[in-house]
């Protein structure tokens, strides 16, 4: 018989478990460390490297078991210290279910601490982008804490107080104006003494009495 020839379509594969720790429960955050890790691999084998969420997978030909070898020992490498990687806005928006909104409020009063910024140029646009990022280990004491909800509260509170003094101010501005034309109309009947007086026409015609 004929030596059977290699299969040159033979692929070789690797996985590893995406750590709870990393991903937060995040969908979002498990997507965006596929992308920390790929922009850590050759440009060549970046979308060789797959996530279905909690799991890693390098799938190449085993034509390629150098580069193979090479590439999986990057992401293992990368691997140890996934866990510092820094939350970038998106995540933390679901990994403590906030919006956009909530995230600019309670970073600009400090409620959310930075861990610095990042600058990015996406795809497609011409001029870079900056953010804030946040450390992991902060975003896990909020998440553990259960504080948002009383940031909520706390910012519902303060907004309903902050109607109330536009009402009582506009309330004030609209008397402060009533009383300010109240006093100008009466300013111009002082102007005008006979504007009231019955029949002052009749004796203005007649003229004074001699």
């Amino acid at each position: 018989m004929p030596k059977q020839k290699k299969n040159d379509h033979v692929e070789i594969i690797k996985t590893w478990q995406l750590p709870a720790s990393a991903t937060l429960g995040s969908a979002v955050r498990a997507h965006g460390l596929l992308l920390e890790l790929r922009a850590q691999v050759p440009l060549a084998y970046k979308k060789l490297l797959t996530s279905d969420g909690t799991t890693l997978s390098l799938i190449m030909p085993e034509a390629e078991k150098a580069a193979f070898n090479a590439v999986s020992s990057i992401v293992s490498k990368c691997l140890e210290k996934i866990d510092d990687l820094p939350v970038i806005p998106r995540e933390i928006q679901d990994i403590l279910t906030i919006s956009a909104t909530e995230r600019h409020r309670w970073l600009a009063d400090g409620r959310l601490p930075s861990a610095g910024t990042r600058t990015v140029k996406l795809r497609g646009r011409a001029k870079k982008i900056t953010f804030h990022v946040f450390d992991p280990k902060m975003v896990v004491g909020l998440l553990d804490s259960g504080v948002i909800e009383d940031w909520r509260e706390d910012d519902a509170a303060a907004a309903k107080e902050n109607r109330r003094r536009a009402a009582y101010k506009a309330k004030l501005t609209r008397s402060l104006k009533s009383a300010k034309t109240k006093a100008k109309s009466k300013e111009a009947s002082a102007d005008k003494p006979d504007a009231d007086l019955r029949g002052w026409e009749d004796f203005s015609a007649e003229g004074f009495l001699r």
